[in-house]
């Protein structure tokens, strides 16, 4: 074991949307774009910014477009990749009209997860994705796509892998960049990672996934030592460990950023993170919303400083 790791690792920030898109505090736009500007400045290059949704559905997502526009013309942004998630026709409309150049799209491997957070199935879903994608790459905008429930749903227990295989070849064959694989409820255990990307291998070349772990049960670390060992360099995380999913109860946050830069850096993997400066862009958001964070590495580092 660990006789395959890479010299760099890319790590998709997405604490911005997925990370704050179930906090019951409403941060304001104003502390939204200090937090975006520290992730930046702490080397974070791909940053999942907002979401085109239907307010009343996510409130904390309600000034997508503003805030995106005003992103858009800030200076030190300049070189970002600013990712939106879109989940139909009518999101990207907003998305169109304030120059989004980097969307999301998403479904799942689970029925009734989808209809639940979605009110569609996963083909209903493909659908969408398929028109979305269609008129998003017309407009020479770049899609990545999600797939949730990948290693278990909270509703039908474990999912196929044979679905997960078609669902990331549909993806693929529309023309998405890139598939997140997503732990939704943090129920992998590295066992399950081994046989899920040994699986994927088979069809698809490893560079056109990334791992989405949460650490509901404390195993996200663990899976994503798995998954580098097995050749995975793209990992999604979370300042602080935001997150949760409002569609799935008792789900906690993302893996923490931290968290991935401690176990990189410890064994001499780039990330291009400052460390000091990504604990001061999650000080500033944790302060807004008034709660601790669950990472370890940070609380570690506040108390020692390494």
């Amino acid at each position: 074991m660990l006789n395959n790791l890479p010299k760099k690792v890319r790590i998709v920030e997405v604490g911005p949307r997925d990370g704050l898109q179930n906090e019951k505090s409403i941060v304001s736009l104003e502390d939204k774009i200090i937090f975006i500007k520290k992730l930046r400045a702490a080397g974070l290059v791909e940053i999942e910014t907002t979401s085109f949704v239907r307010a009343e559905k996510i409130p904390q997502m309600s000034d997508g477009i503003e805030l995106y526009t005003l992103l858009d013309n800030t200076p030190e942004l300049k070189d970002t990749k600013l990712i939106s998630l879109v989940p139909n026709l009518k999101g990207l409309e907003s998305a169109l009209l304030c120059g989004v150049k980097d969307i999301a799209v998403f479904t799942a491997t689970s029925n009734t997860f989808n209809k639940k957070n979605i009110n569609a199935t996963v083909d209903e879903s493909l659908l969408r994705i398929e028109e979305v994608v269609k008129v998003a790459l017309q407009n020479k905008i770049r899609v990545r796509g999600y797939i949730s429930t990948v290693f278990g749903c909270p509703y039908e227990g474990k999912t196929s892998l044979e679905e997960l295989k078609r669902v990331a070849h549909k993806l693929q064959d529309l023309g998405v960049y890139e598939v997140s694989l997503g732990d939704t409820i943090g129920i992998a255990n590295p066992k399950q990672v081994s046989d899920v990307l040994e699986f994927l291998a088979k069809d698809f070349k490893k560079d056109f996934f990334s791992m989405h772990f949460h650490d509901t049960r404390g195993m996200a670390v663990a899976n994503i030592l798995t998954s580098l060992e097995l050749g995975m360099t793209s990992f999604d995380s979370s300042a602080g460990g935001l997150g949760g999913c409002p569609y799935a109860l008792g789900a906690s946050g993302n893996v923490a950023t931290e968290d991935l830069y401690f176990l990189f850096h410890s064994m001499g993997i780039d990330t291009g993170i400052d460390i000091t400066k990504l604990a001061d862009a999650t000080s500033s958001i944790l302060s807004k919303l008034h709660r601790d964070s669950p990472s370890k590495y940070y609380k570690a580092f506040l108390s020692s400083g390494q």
